[in-house]
């Protein structure tokens, strides 16, 4: 399949920076309505930015049920769901603590419980069962969208490397590919573990979306793990956090990663069109010979 180089995220929209709470909270305001959220989704397609990389958030919800009223005006859109929505198991956690608020969420005698015991012979059907039902759950707002890749969120992934369950990837993968024609994809902070968790489970040529930036900003193992994983290993990456929040000239941060072996796309947050524009117009200059759309 083909991948544009430059994807569209949706952090800004939710009160997520890394960097700036004051420019979070200054954010979730401003994008209360869907008329602000839709303003500068319709500025990132007219500038040619088409796949909207987003979390299972409801508000997204209010976003796909605006695009199927309008096809014509988005026939080129494209999604890729990222699953579950982090933050709404946050909050959980917050109210009802680690274990209560899994508990919420996950059958008992779930594979977390399995896991939690230090049980090895876990059902399969436990855990299938489960994967497949939260899968279809969020699934369902994007009904008679295009969804090519589906990924899973890092607050998962990365406690199912920590917990060592990695046949789940397997199992998201396979029913993926199944259900809905998509492409698996994973988002991590530790790209060389996920890769080695994903050649282990037989998931071959993986899309893995992670931190990729030149002063190792959130890149678990440091820049030269990860150069030396998109320089030896099968697997197609997805860099976010290029900019390091701010951190890196936006041109530096560009050119930088754009350089990169084995790199299918960029995904970025903005909140203009002059800052959708500029990420476009460096992305062009740098990934000229193969353009905006010709990523595979």
């Amino acid at each position: 399949m083909t991948m544009d180089r430059l994807l569209f995220g949706d952090n800004q929209f939710f009160g997520v920076n890394h960097m700036s709470e004051e420019k979070a909270r200054s954010q979730a305001m401003r994008f209360q309505s869907l008329d602000a959220v839709m303003s500068v989704l319709d500025s990132a397609y007219d500038a040619g930015v088409t796949t909207f990389m987003c979390t299972t958030h409801d508000r997204i919800a209010e976003v796909t049920e605006r695009m199927r009223k309008e096809p014509a005006r988005y026939a080129e859109q494209v999604f890729y769901p990222c699953m579950p929505y982090a933050h709404k198991y946050a909050n959980a956690m917050a109210e009802s603590g680690m274990i209560g608020s899994i508990r919420q969420f996950l059958p008992d005698e779930g594979f977390f419980d399995a896991a939690m015991r230090g049980g090895k012979s876990l059902a399969k059907k436990d855990i299938e069962g489960l994967t497949t039902l939260l899968i279809d759950a969020e699934m369902k707002m994007f009904e008679g969208l295009k969804t090519p890749v589906i990924f899973l969120q890092n607050v998962v992934v990365d406690l199912l490397l920590g917990l060592g369950f990695t046949e789940a990837f397997r199992i998201f993968a396979d029913h993926v590919k199944a259900r809905y024609g998509a492409e698996p994809g994973f988002i991590t902070m530790n790209l060389p573990k996920l890769l080695d968790a994903l050649d282990e489970v037989g998931v071959h040529n993986p899309i893995v979306c992670s931190n990729i930036n030149k002063i190792g900003f959130r890149m678990c193992g440091g820049v030269d793990a990860y150069v030396d994983a998109m320089t030896n290993r099968e697997f197609r990456a997805v860099a976010m956090s290029v900019y390091a929040s701010g951190a890196i000239p936006p041109a530096e941060a560009i050119e930088w990663v754009a350089q990169l072996p084995n790199l299918k796309s960029i995904v970025f947050g903005a909140s203009s069109r002059s800052n959708i524009e500029s990420t476009v117009e460096l992305v062009g200059r740098y990934w000229l010979a193969e353009g905006l759309k010709e990523g595979s």
